[in-house]
């Protein structure tokens, strides 16, 4: 089942007074933004410009996905309260609105959650471009979105962006992207780095447009640890094939919940090796799905270095260890897989399990190399900035791959859910 939030606020400037509202719907499980509407409504008062935001809000996560679950968050204490059922309404003017927007999901399917202004900047947004609109006699449109020039090498990202300059030229929206913040880390030394969400796209978008449908969702989900991950040692396909430790089921137990509570992951794939086929069980025996294997998500072989840290490879192999650093098309000591033949593998398991889930949220649990060369590939990235990423044990990251060959980076990294 797909778990929408909705984000709906209301004004009014003189309460009763020239009034508007905005709300959107995002996506649960990515953060992506689905829909967003906003609309001038003439005179009315603050709270039923809010009702009225609510209002369109479940309308819109209806028209996506009438069988989802929504979550509602609203900075208006009185409306929260009095749909979560803990106020009484008694304004005439605020009980139809709140009767009809009880209608629209069935009971117990939509949650009501208040939360602060600064927090509801979207819709707040919306409403004050819709009530700027009114005041000029004009009905509110989306922001029209500036789609940059792809740089870097060929890969998703520039068919995603020569795409979109397709859909420019045919009059269509396309959504803009914000900056990235970078990660800086040293190579085979990667320091923490900062958990990235990706920009959402306005309705209409590109990412809404009908013809294109839903995207194909992949969540990626590094195992949790091993007793190799904390000391930082190589551990690929051609190693011991570690099990989880204690600490990694239980990271595999706290992620699994996280997924739960979304509610959005409709299939689970791992690699074939224990680690991650352990985390996977772990995790869709939470969700109540199988879990199926498929070979191509298994993990780089490092060759004679498995087993080793980074510091032991470098003082046995210098040479091998720096060639490996310097280019994609060498192999690990010892006749392992070099980047390249790893990218190449993962290309052929992408397409396969794209078309196998067209429209639908899988969860691949995989391993770091992978994981970090599918969001690679999404961005069309150089081989190099594999050794620019920090993927750490449990965590989460996310891409979207939609019918004309693009691709959305919408999660990296994500360790919220393993924080108390």
């Amino acid at each position: 089942m797909r778990e929408f939030v909705v984000e709906a606020d209301g004004g009014s400037r003189g309460n009763p007074g020239p009034a508007g509202y905005g709300a959107a719907v995002s996506d649960a499980a990515t953060g992506e933004t689905l829909a967003e509407a906003a609309e001038f409504i003439g005179v009315a008062t603050n709270n039923v410009a809010e009702y009225r935001g609510l209002l369109a809000g479940l309308r819109a996560a209806h028209a996506l996905d009438p069988e989802a679950r929504v979550a509602v968050r609203m900075d208006s204490k009185l409306v929260v309260e009095q749909m979560s059922g803990r106020w009484k309404i008694k304004h005439p003017d605020m009980k139809p609105l709140a009767t009809e927007a009880r209608g629209i999901f069935p009971p117990g399917r939509v949650t009501y959650e208040w939360i602060p202004r600064e927090r509801n900047k979207h819709a707040d947004r919306l409403a004050n471009e819709a009530m700027d609109a009114g005041a000029k006699g004009e009905a509110w449109t989306p922001r029209a979105p500036v789609v940059p020039e792809p740089d870097g090498p060929p890969g998703d990202a520039r068919a995603g962006a020569a795409a979109a300059r397709a859909a420019l030229a045919q009059g269509r929206a396309v959504p803009a992207s914000e900056p990235v913040e970078p990660t800086h880390a040293a190579r085979g030394d990667a320091r923490a780095a900062r958990a990235v969400a990706s920009a959402t796209t306005s309705s209409p978008g590109w990412s809404a447009a009908p013809d294109l449908g839903a995207p194909a969702t992949f969540v990626l989900l590094r195992h949790g640890e091993t007793p190799l991950t904390p000391q930082k040692r190589f551990s690929g396909s051609g190693g011991s094939d570690p099990a989880l430790s204690d600490v990694g089921r239980e990271q595999a137990r706290l992620v699994a919940g996280a997924l739960a509570r979304r509610g959005t992951v409709q299939a689970v794939v791992a690699s074939p090796l224990a680690r991650t086929r352990e985390t996977a069980g772990i995790v869709a025996a939470r969700l109540g799905l199988d879990v199926s294997v498929d070979d191509g998500l298994r993990e780089t072989d490092f060759g004679a270095w498995e087993g080793l840290t980074f510091g032991e490879a470098r003082e046995r192999y210098p040479d091998d260890l720096d060639a490996w650093l310097g280019d994609p098309e060498a192999r690990p000591t010892g006749g392992g897989e070099s980047f390249a033949e790893t990218a190449e593998r993962i290309e052929e398991a992408r397409a396969r399990l794209v078309a196998e889930y067209a429209g639908r949220t899988v969860l691949l649990v995989t391993h770091v190399t992978p994981i970090k060369t599918l969001l690679r590939l999404a961005l069309g990235a150089p081989p190099e900035s594999l050794f620019r990423m920090e993927l750490s044990a449990a965590s989460l990251s996310a891409v979207a791959y939609y019918a004309d060959g693009n691709a959305s980076v919408r999660l990296f990294n994500d360790t919220s859910h393993l924080r108390p």
